[in-house]
Order: C-alpha cells, then structure tokens, then sequence
C-alpha cells in the first residue's frame, strides 16, 4: 500500500509539475503580465500548515493511545481544511473581483486550474480525515474498544498513509503559492 500511495504522490507532483510548466511556458511566448495572486492565497497557506500541524497532532496522539487527543486532532484538521476550501472560494472572488477569470488569458486559466486542481485534491482528502473521526468517535467508547482500535495495524497503516497525502497536500499547497508569487515578481 505505501508503494501505491508513494506512486499516487508521484503521479500528483508530476501533474503539477507539467502544469507549472506549461504556465511559464504559455506566459513567456504570449509575453503576458504576471497574474495578481490575492494574499488570501498566502492565508491559506497558513491554514493548511496548521492542518498539516494538526493531523501530525493526530498521528502522535495514535501512537500514544490518547482517545481525546485523537479524536480532537481529527476534528480540528476537518474545521480547518473546510476552512481552507471556503478561504479558497473567497480567494477566487477576489479574482473575479479584479477581473481575472479562467477565460482572460493563459496566465489566468493556469493560475484557476492549478489551484483548483489543489482544490480537488483537499475534497478528496477530506472523507478519509472525516472516515477516521466518525470511526474513531464510534468506536472509541470504552477501554477495550480503544485498546483493539489503537493496536489495529491496519488503521496505523492507513493513518500513515493519510497522514503523508495530507503533508504532501499542504507542502503542494506552499509550492504553488511560491511559484505564482516568484513567477509575479520576475516579470
């Protein structure tokens, strides 16, 4: 399973990579200017540094058989990734409010599909980190459930697994903030 998960990784880190690509790439032979990015681009990344702090918080909480700790880790990665996602929905209007819309130019067409694709990716994370909360709350009631729930290699698995998708989201996240902001200055 990690090698499917490292693979995925991979395969995701590519597909931005070649998106990233081809918005230098569009920009510099249509000779257009740098798109506005809006800070609240540099908020989320806040946001999603405090969820990648947080579903650490959860993973320690795991291996230390802390019932409340995990359970409350969880749930706070959820508040702040429905942030982020409501943050970003924000953010997109500030474009539209600077009249920056995918159909524009090439610059903003990218700038929309690399951040919506970032966008796709969150939501798909999101019913994992809400599965293991629901999991765990139902689960996690009296002390033998919590013993059988936390020794369950299969679960440490799997929130390893989570846990490296999250972290690789929000360093994705961090990259493309730092991309479109240094991309904006060199023009």
């Amino acid at each position: 399973m990690n090698v499917i998960m490292i693979l995925t990784l991979l395969g995701i880190a590519v597909l931005f990579l070649a998106f990233s690509g081809a918005f230098i790439y569009s920009r510099m032979q249509a000779e257009l200017p740098p798109v506005n990015v809006p800070w609240m681009f540099g908020v989320n990344s806040l946001v999603l540094l405090a969820s990648s702090y947080t579903i650490g918080l959860a993973t320690k909480a795991f291996k230390a058989d802390d019932t409340e700790g995990y359970k409350r880790a969880l749930l706070w990665t959820m508040g702040l990734s429905m942030i982020f996602l409501i943050l970003q929905i924000i953010a997109w209007q500030m474009l539209f409010g600077q009249n920056i819309f995918p159909s524009t130019d090439n610059s903003a067409g990218y700038l929309y599909v690399l951040s919506g694709l970032h966008f796709a990716h969150v939501i798909a994370g999101l019913p994992f980190i809400i599965g293991f909360f629901l999991v765990a709350r139902k689960r996690m009631k009296e002390p033998v459930s919590v013993l059988v729930y936390f020794s369950d290699p299969e679960k440490r698995l799997k929130l390893k697994m989570l846990t490296m998708y999250w972290h690789f989201m929000d360093a994705l996240w961090i990259y493309l903030v730092l991309f479109l902001f240094v991309n904006r200055m060199m023009y």
